[in-house]
Order: structure tokens, then C-alpha cells, then sequence
């Protein structure tokens, strides 16, 4: 007798696991969710080193979560930070370069500024030299002047 209630209850605990186990999977997706905890276990079977378990101190905790990647954004802005550095030391550079090919026109410039100014000068000299006539008649020192006689 006692057994037959024994093998009641068990059917009827079966059964009424098999229907919440039909209910949760309906629910919430509990196959999938089952098969990636399926997948996790297996991954961690090759894992010789053992998993990570909080130590309950929540500063610590976090702390080892995110310096890793605190450190690996410095790293990471510390590259950034040197190649920018690299293309403006380029860029002032290429400036100065510019600057100093300003400078050499500009004298360039400058000299043949001047050089005509001095073309012109001696233009202007021949000029007025050609012009001249060939004979000038010397102005009087003195003015001649009339004398009256009666």
C-alpha cells in the first residue's frame, strides 16, 4: 500500500513538473535560454584557470572590471594624442617652409623693385641727355641794359 502512494506521488510530481517546465518555456524563451547556459557550461570546461566570483567588496570589484579598460582607452588616446602630434609638427613645418618661400619672393620682389627703379632712373637720365639741344646759349651774367644818349 504504501508503495502504491509512493509511486502516485511520484507520477503526480512528474507531472506537475513537466506542466511548469511547459509553462516556463512558453513564458520566456526557456529552450534558448537553456542552450546558451548548456554553451557557457561546456566553454568553461576547457577553462583551466577558475572562474571569476566576486570578492564582496564592490569597489574592488568594479575597480577590476574597469581598469582594464580604462587602461586600454589611454592607451588608445596616448596613440591618438602622438599622431595628431606628428601631423601638426608636419603642418608647422610645411608653414614654415611657406613662410620662408614668402620671404623669398618677397625679396625677390624687392630686388626687382629696385632694379627697375633704377632702369628707370637711367632711362629718364638718357632721355634728358638726348633731349638737350646741341647748342645752349649761356645766359648773360649781367642784364645789358640800354644807355640813352642824347
Amino acid at each position: 500500500m504504501t508503495q502504491r502512494i509512493y509511486d502516485k506521488f511520484v507520477t503526480q510530481l512528474q507531472t506537475s513538473i513537466q506542466e511548469e517546465i511547459s509553462e516556463i518555456k512558453a513564458e520566456g524563451n526557456l529552450e534558448a535560454v537553456l542552450n546558451a547556459l548548456d554553451a557557457i557550461v561546456e566553454e568553461s570546461k576547457d577553462c583551466k584557470e577558475p572562474a571569476w566570483r566576486p570578492s564582496g567588496i564592490p569597489e574592488k570589484d568594479l575597480r577590476s572590471a574597469v581598469v582594464p579598460y580604462f587602461l586600454q582607452q589611454r592607451d588608445a588616446l596616448q596613440r591618438r594624442v602622438q599622431k595628431q602630434e606628428a601631423e601638426n609638427r608636419q603642418l608647422a613645418d610645411a608653414v614654415l617652409a611657406g613662410r620662408r618661400q614668402v620671404e623669398e619672393l618677397q625679396l625677390q620682389g624687392q630686388a626687382r623693385q629696385q632694379a627697375w627703379q633704377a632702369l628707370h632712373r637711367e632711362q629718364k637720365e638718357l632721355v634728358a641727355v638726348l633731349r638737350e639741344p646741341e647748342f645752349r646759349p649761356t645766359p648773360h651774367p649781367t642784364p645789358i641794359t640800354r644807355i640813352a644818349y642824347s
